[in-house]
């Protein structure tokens, strides 16, 4: 049997040959997607197909593609070159938070990875759901959008 849990398992939602649902892929078997209505399905219906998978290529005598190994040389540094609107937008966000601009974009891209959208990885390094409160920088500027219902009218 294969240890499923060190292989890439990626899920997503979204809307696949017109159902909404949740798409399983694991990387080290690029043909494997799994479909199911809820994350944990999907999570484990790629489980399920790593080890069946595993189980035909023995049978067979071929050998299982190995987990990927992680990279552990990530320096934790990334530049980037944004317009200025955008770089004037993200200062004032994160004055408005009371936060360094630094701050503001590593919440905003960590809430938008995934990591305070109620994924987090367990001591076996899979992503299991929780419960996280979106970032307060984020549930202030929800807060704020101002919504403008406009009138439309036809001309005859």
């Amino acid at each position: 049997m294969s240890d499923y849990q060190n292989y890439t398992i990626s899920i997503k939602f979204g809307n696949f040959e017109g159902e909404d649902c949740f798409q399983a892929k694991v990387k080290e078997l690029p043909d494997v997607e799994e479909y199911a209505d809820t994350y944990d399905e999907a999570y484990m219906l790629a489980h399920d197909t790593i080890e069946t998978t595993a189980a035909i290529f023995q049978k067979k005598g071929k050998a299982m593609p190995s987990a990927l190994e992680e990279q552990e040389d990530f320096s934790g540094r990334i530049t980037l070159r944004v317009p200025k609107s955008l770089h004037k937008t993200l200062v004032g966000l994160a004055s408005t938070d009371g936060v360094s601009l630094n701050q503001y974009i590593v919440n905003t891209l960590s809430y938008d990875a995934g990591f305070s959208r109620g994924l987090k990885s367990n001591e076996a390094g899979a992503w299991v759901r929780r419960e996280t409160p979106m970032p307060t920088h984020l549930a202030r500027h929800r807060q704020n959008v101002k919504r403008t219902p406009i009138k439309l009218t036809v001309a005859a």
